[in-house]
């Protein structure tokens, strides 16, 4: 029988694990802080987790920072419009109450996606957007191949360029130094806590999940018949999470209702690519939700359906949890065995 962080049998139910209060994890609550945004000043990113961690899950939201730096404000054409389609949204919010109710570590980006967006290489750079500086010839690196390129002149690499319906975001190029400082005070500590946290969860539990949460605008109707999805899981077209943990995903939200997607039009990004190692026990999905299933009509604020969402995810993180925990059990008995 699969059982649920607690060891109480876990149901089909959509109401898996959902307790009043917030408050069943009874192990200490670390907070830390990680890097630096510059022209701000504060931390780029903040980090909690229970120590010892209850569940061998974290999540990551990389697209939920509002710290905006007065200069990056004034250098966009449309501020108040840009930053509000780049964020995903008070998705932390979803987040935070998910880490609440289950104990899951959590690490959240300050850092707003218009500086630097944390679910892209940093060679996922437009260098026509860039002011070149002799000091660095050597930056920006030339990106990997054809997809890097692509992302980079569609408009959203690294560092956002332009939007669809608003046009270029920014009344100039940015210097170089700019950038390269942004890669290395932002995007480089905050990949490398998040590498820290999912070993030191492997470490006790012998495998981890992360759950890369974002969120996405409604998606269009296929047809008349059929209502789009109000969840996209991507992992990466199996490379980055074992097939059986997706299918507990997918029978959870098919157990509450919920309309789910399997990698279209998501399949996940350089999130899922620099953080997963399945050899190693480490998995991770990409979970996109519609911004409309917990923001109220005009995409603005939390609305009505917070809850059933904050429900939802609870559930489903708690069945993964579970998932995780058997496969890293499983994959500390069988060396011994071996012997």
């Amino acid at each position: 029988m699969m059982m649920d962080a607690n060891d109480r049998p876990a149901t089909d139910s959509c109401h898996l694990g959902a307790r009043p209060g917030g408050t069943d994890p009874v192990s200490p609550v670390i907070h830390s802080e990680g890097g630096t945004i510059p022209g701000e000043g504060g931390p780029a990113f903040v980090l909690q987790r229970a120590n010892p961690a209850p569940i061998p899950v974290i999540l990551a939201v990389p697209h939920a920072g509002r710290s905006y730096p007065a200069g990056v404000l004034a250098a966009m054409r449309q501020p108040a419009q840009a930053a509000r389609r780049l964020e995903d949204r008070l998705v932390d919010l979803v987040a935070q109450a998910v880490a609440r109710h289950t104990g899951a570590a959590l690490l959240v980006a300050r850092a707003p996606r218009a500086m630097i967006d944390l679910n892209r290489a940093p060679d996922d750079l437009d260098r026509e957007m860039i002011v070149p500086d002799p000091a660095m010839a050597d930056f920006p690196p030339l990106p990997r191949g054809p997809m890097a390129a692509r992302r980079a002149h569609s408009g959203l690499g690294l560092v956002p360029r332009r939007l669809v319906g608003l046009g270029e975001i920014w009344r100039q190029r940015t210097p170089a130094a700019e950038i390269q400082a942004r890669i290395a005070q932002i995007h480089l500590p905050y990949h490398q806590a998040l590498a820290d946290a999912l070993a030191d969860l492997a470490a006790r539990w012998g495998a981890a999940l992360l759950i890369d949460l974002h969120s996405m605008p409604p998606l269009p109707r296929r047809d008349s018949a059929e209502a789009p999805p109000t969840y996209v899981l991507g992992d990466r077209f199996g490379a980055a999470c074992a097939g059986g943990v997706m299918g507990t995903a997918f029978a959870h939200l098919a157990s509450c209702g919920a309309r789910a997607a399997h990698n279209r039009p998501y399949a996940g990004g350089y999130g899922l690519e620099r953080q997963a190692r399945r050899e190693a026990g480490i998995h991770a999905m990409q979970v996109e939700i519609d911004r409309s299933a917990y923001l109220d009509a005009a995409l603005a604020e939390p609305g009505e359906g917070l809850a059933d969402v904050v429900e939802t995810m609870t559930g489903m993180v708690r069945a993964l949890a579970a998932d995780v925990a058997a496969m890293g059990q499983a994959a500390q008995r069988w060396p011994r065995a071996a012997e």
